[in-house]
């Protein structure tokens, strides 16, 4: 019998297995379409858009982190509401573990020279021994930092991954949002003219 004279019912069950190979193939495509579209849109990936911006920022009730002294040398305070209430605010998502906390130190370490700014952490999932040693050995940008141990200050803020950084108006409304460390490019095109607008408002 010639493929001319194969009834139909015979033909079906290979046409649908060739089709069951090959869907995975046609979803793996469309994936990667998505995926190079949104890489080749020119957007920052980095900048992750956050509900928060606009609102007010969570409440802040953390303890101090223990044995941490202030750049200027006194005893490190909690992070609550009181240590950035009035004041334009970077709070800072970091851990001791954070290779790109690391990276992105040293400009924390810049942003905390700048007097228009104050620049509080928030102790992500660390061990205190391990942050003292962090922030001894790469010096310490903060004004104030609270210990976050279990991640529900992190929750509340909407962190997806550290490092983290949020810029926070003098009436305590969420203003920018940096998702992964800063590097020149994020200072130069999101936060600094987060800063500066804030300022020119105030």
């Amino acid at each position: 019998m010639t493929d001319a004279e194969t009834p139909q019912d015979e033909r079906r069950p290979g046409a649908l297995r060739y089709l069951m190979a090959a869907l995975p193939l046609l979803i793996f495509a469309v994936l990667a379409l998505i995926f190079w579209s949104q890489l080749n849109s020119g957007r920052d990936v980095s900048e992750i858009p956050s509900a928060l911006i606009g609102t007010k920022a969570p409440m802040l009730a953390m303890p101090p982190l223990e044995g941490a002294a202030t750049p200027s040398g006194e005893p490190m305070p909690a992070l609550d509401d009181a240590t950035v209430k009035g004041k334009l605010t970077l709070v800072n998502v970091w851990a001791s573990w954070c290779v790109p906390c690391r990276q992105e130190h040293p400009i924390i370490l810049e942003l905390s020279k700048d007097p228009r700014l104050n620049v509080v952490g928030i102790n992500y999932k660390d061990r205190n021994e391990n942050a003292l040693r962090f922030l001894g050995e790469l010096g310490n940008p903060f004004s104030a930092i609270g210990v976050d141990p279990n991640g529900k200050a992190a929750i509340n803020w909407g962190v997806y991954g550290i490092p983290e950084s949020f810029l926070v108006a003098a009436d305590g409304t969420i203003l920018y949002k940096r998702a992964g460390p800063f590097d020149e490019k994020s200072l130069r095109e999101g936060l600094m003219p987060a800063i500066e607008k804030a300022l020119a408002g105030s």
